[in-house]
């Protein structure tokens, strides 16, 4: 499959699918004066190449009382037991992000709980899964920068 060539209207195209995945395509072809077909096709072609994958959505955890944030590193016995603890790891729904990692941890985790004691819980089922021999906690006091923005329109710039 031959690469796929995004040009300037493309790049503003997504650039307001990620302020709003939700937008009407009629608004986008409005705000950069081309058809809503145009927007439409476009849109297909770039799902068609994976570059996008899907929509998503944005949750207000605060609101849904699930604000506290920790992340989790996890060692492990041996890391042939990766693909097992990483199973078991998905079958706890608080832990929204795991990643296999070198360095310090063989796995890093992103989990969401409703407050201290909660996330104590679902650390300790972290800690109870076979192969895991100890993990490392940080809290997150606050999320100080999280803009997709900033990367797509560098990788923007180099493609040129």
């Amino acid at each position: 499959m031959a690469k796929f060539k995004l040009d300037e209207v493309d790049h503003q195209i997504l650039d307001m699918l990620i302020d709003n995945t939700r937008i009407p395509f009629t608004d986008i072809a409005k705000k950069l004066l081309i058809s809503a077909g145009t927007v439409h096709v476009r849109v297909k072609k770039m799902e068609e190449a994976g570059i996008i994958k899907g929509s998503s959505l944005t949750l207000d955890y605060h609101k849904l009382d699930y604000s506290f944030i920790a992340y989790v590193g996890v060692f492990l016995q041996n890391t042939s037991q990766t693909k097992f603890v990483l199973e078991r790891i998905n079958e706890i729904p608080y832990v929204t992000v795991a990643h296999i990692t070198t360095g310090k941890f063989n796995i890093f985790c992103k989990i969401r709980a409703k407050d201290t004691m909660h996330a104590k819980d679902i650390i300790f089922m972290l800690d109870d899964i076979d192969g895991v021999y100890r993990t490392e906690t940080m809290i997150s006091l606050e999320e100080s920068l999280n803009d997709k923005k900033r990367l797509m329109h560098t990788i923007f710039n180099e493609l040129g």
